[in-house]
């Protein structure tokens, strides 16, 4: 699944992204409202993680401004304030559901899986490009109707892959998205599971679906589109 975290604080934004992150998310981040709601408007997410306290603009502003322009993507609000007030305020914005800070990284995955196994009852959770498909709710892959087995990385970067399906994707959009904020290794680590991605994949494949764009990344293209 593709997650969006709106934090302003440093700490907790990293803390919550390498939590998704473990969980084979592929994770954003914006620091403030309005690079957060131009975000969510402009990138197809499966769950919005929102603090109330931004810079620029406070996340109740960004909420209603995303539910009046009718997007409807989850959103999980996290801040400081705990009373009923502010938690009616929020739900009354359109939120789906509130977590106050402090919180268990336990209580916030089980809040992420709960708001994304509702999100799936309202849309389909598989992805697919020519003859492979990548179930997000069951982490299930198949080609050519034979299944495959992937590890956790392998896994969220054909995730993020599929997300992207028919765009150039560079190693630097992959470390953001599937490491976390210290990646710090060169992008040969990148390559290695790009090509182990191959490998399983074009073993049963008709089709070859991810490409080398030379000087630029990858792109996984659907021949059927």
């Amino acid at each position: 699944m593709r997650i969006l975290i709106v934090e302003d604080e440093k700490d907790i934004a990293e803390f919550v992204q390498k939590t998704l992150l473990a969980e084979s998310h592929a994770v954003d981040v914006a620091r403030d409202g309005v690079n957060g709601e131009a975000l969510a408007m402009s990138e197809p997410y499966d769950l919005i993680i929102l603090d109330i306290m931004l810079p620029k603009k406070d996340g109740l502003a960004v909420l209603n401004s995303l539910r009046v322009s009718g997007l409807h993507t989850p959103v999980l609000l996290l801040t400081a304030r705990g009373e009923v007030a502010d938690r009616v305020a929020g739900l009354d914005a359109g939120a789906d559901d509130y977590l106050v800070k402090p919180f268990a990284v336990s209580e916030l995955r089980a809040r992420v899986r709960a708001l994304l196994r509702r999100a799936s009852l309202e849309k389909t959770s598989l992805l697919s490009a020519g003859d492979l498909t990548l179930d997000t709710a069951t982490q299930e892959v198949w080609v050519d109707s034979r299944s495959i087995e992937l590890t956790r990385r392998e896994f969220a970067i054909l995730t993020y892959l599929l997300h992207n399906k028919n765009r150039l994707v560079s190693k630097g959009m992959i470390a953001e998205h599937v490491w976390d904020y210290h990646f710090n290794s060169d992008y040969n680590l990148i390559e290695v599971y790009i090509r182990r991605l191959r490998q399983k994949i074009e073993r049963f494949s008709k089709f070859k679906l991810i490409h080398t764009i030379r000087n630029g990344g990858y792109s996984l293209r659907d021949p059927r589109q």
